[in-house]
């Protein structure tokens, strides 16, 4: 028997309910393929960067020019309001630095000397002891601040072994052909009491400052003052200040009245504390013999004349003249070495000597107009540079050598040219000596206090500031190491300094991580 079986009904393949849908889910949930955007330049990158840290509402009213350069390729890697002329306040001093060492050379030094006029008897100089002024900054200055009357003691030394132990006649000062003013074109008056606003001269003494400072007493009282380095007639001081409680408000007020050396102290002052100031004098050769003279004195030398200038004695001097026996000398660091002072510590007067001294050493004494040893004699020696640069000079305008005067006009784009010619200047020690005159981010000088930070950019630049007014120009390295010249001036804002020197780091700093 043959058992049959009804055929199996086909039955249609169907998909279980929860597959179907997470299958719906996910062509439901899945975007289209889109493009990814595209990685911004390093161009882009840095524009961003300035554009943020400039357009703020704390720097209403004001306007920034900012030049960044790629120091191997020439290429321009940022440029805003490059072209524009600004205020560029003590940013002159990298022309002046330039200039200076351009054409008078890193190895240049200035001599300052002392000549005896007369016959030496049984110890008595029958004459005057005359100085023949070369126009040196350091004389007693920032590179002596321990000791600024070391000079004069070993000049006492000097007279000794000459076998002088007295000057019948005067202690003279020449200060040679540096010509008045003793101040920049354009100087407020105000800053003319302060050390940053010192006058300019052949002869310099201590940077032609006195340092003033104002202990608190018992209140009520007023400070006890003292002037170094030492005390001297040469400037009087009327004491107005005042010893006030320590929950009271305290305040430094120093004025030294306008063409004499009388300085008015109205400082309110705490308990105990000590406030100071640094107090610029009027008459600068009469200071260096009037300090010379009292020097000498306190080292075993009698001076029975007067300390006086050449100007006031009306004597013709005769340096070659066999009567004229030379005494001692003082001759200064190497120009590298007074450009790194006047660039860290941002020196004005530093920079207003080099001026005169370009006036004088560089410019052909070809015609009377300008004179010699004028600024705008020096002004022309710093166009040469300029010119060298590719600068064009028609648009730079120059009041002084320091950038005290507002004005001074420059581009930053000007100032990127001169950074660049000096970067790569034929002469390597001129060259080098140019780049560690600036100061070093986080290290000393007028950047000690910036860029200290561990991702901090490597810096070497020359900051600028005057009351709305902010500049920095100089060097930085991009995440690869690759050189960059910037500079980067604002003028007209209203905020305070610090928020414009921010803002210059965080663009120096966004140098500094880009992808280059």
């Amino acid at each position: 028997m043959t058992l049959s079986f009804p055929p199996r009904p086909s039955r249609p393949f169907s998909c279980p309910p929860w597959i179907v849908g997470v299958a719906v889910l996910l062509l439901t949930a899945a975007p289209p393929a889109q493009a990814q955007p595209a990685t911004p330049t390093p161009r882009e990158q840095l524009a961003q960067a300035v554009t943020e840290a400039v357009e703020s509402d704390a720097f209403g009213g004001g306007f920034w020019g900012v030049q960044v350069v790629n120091l191997r390729s020439g290429e321009v890697l940022h440029a805003r309001n490059a072209a524009r002329p600004f205020v560029p306040a003590s940013n002159v001093k990298l022309l002046t630095t330039a200039a200076a060492l351009e054409q008078l050379g890193p190895d240049y030094r200035f001599t300052t000397t002392a000549y005896a006029t007369g016959p030496v008897d049984d110890g008595a100089l029958q004459g005057h002891l005359l100085v023949r002024g070369a126009g040196d900054p350091t004389l007693g200055g920032y590179h002596q601040r321990r000791d600024p009357a070391q000079v004069f003691r070993q000049w006492a030394d000097s007279l000794r072994q000459a076998g002088i132990t007295r000057i019948d006649g005067n202690v003279i000062g020449d200060a040679g052909p540096v010509p008045d003013p003793p101040y920049g074109h354009g100087w407020s008056w105000e800053d003319l009491s302060y050390g940053y606003g010192a006058p300019i001269g052949g002869l310099i003494f201590n940077e032609n400052t006195v340092d003033l400072t104002v202990r608190g007493r018992t209140v009520g009282e007023p400070g006890r003052v003292q002037l170094t380095p030492f005390p001297t007639e040469y400037v009087s001081v009327i004491n107005r200040s005042r010893t006030v409680p320590p929950t009271a408000e305290d305040d430094e007020d120093y004025l030294r009245v306008p063409g004499t050396n009388t300085i008015r102290v109205r400082t309110r002052v705490h308990p105990g504390v000590v406030e100071d100031a640094t107090i610029a004098i009027s008459e600068p050769t009469r200071y260096f013999t009037h300090s010379l003279r009292a020097v000498l004195q306190r080292n075993g030398i009698s001076v029975d004349g007067q300390a006086t200038s050449l100007d006031a004695v009306g004597l013709t001097p005769h340096y070659r003249d066999s009567s004229y026996q030379r005494v001692a000398s003082y001759t200064s660091p190497p120009l590298a070495r007074i450009a790194r002072t006047l660039n860290y510590e941002s020196r004005n007067l530093y920079a207003e000597q080099l001026l005169r001294t370009l006036a004088l050493e560089v410019v052909p004494d070809t015609t009377d107009d300008p004179p010699p040893g004028t600024p705008a004699r020096g002004i022309e020696a710093v166009h040469e540079t300029l010119l060298r640069a590719g600068v064009d000079t028609s648009r730079v305008e120059l009041a002084d050598g320091s950038g005290l005067s507002r004005q001074n006009l420059l581009a930053p784009r000007a100032v990127v040219k001169v950074l660049r010619h000096m970067w790569s200047h034929p002469d390597s020690t001129t060259s080098s000596a140019f780049y560690e005159s600036l100061p070093q981010g986080g290290d000393d000088g007028t950047l000690s206090y910036r860029f200290r930070a561990p991702d901090a950019a490597t810096v070497r630049a020359k900051t600028g500031t005057l009351s709305h007014v902010s500049a920095l120009s100089g060097y930085t390295t991009t995440a690869q190491g690759t050189p960059v010249a910037f500079s980067i001036l604002s003028n007209h804002h209203l905020a305070e300094s610090s928020r414009a020197r921010a803002a210059q780091d965080t663009i120096v700093n966004a140098i500094g991580r880009l992808p280059l």
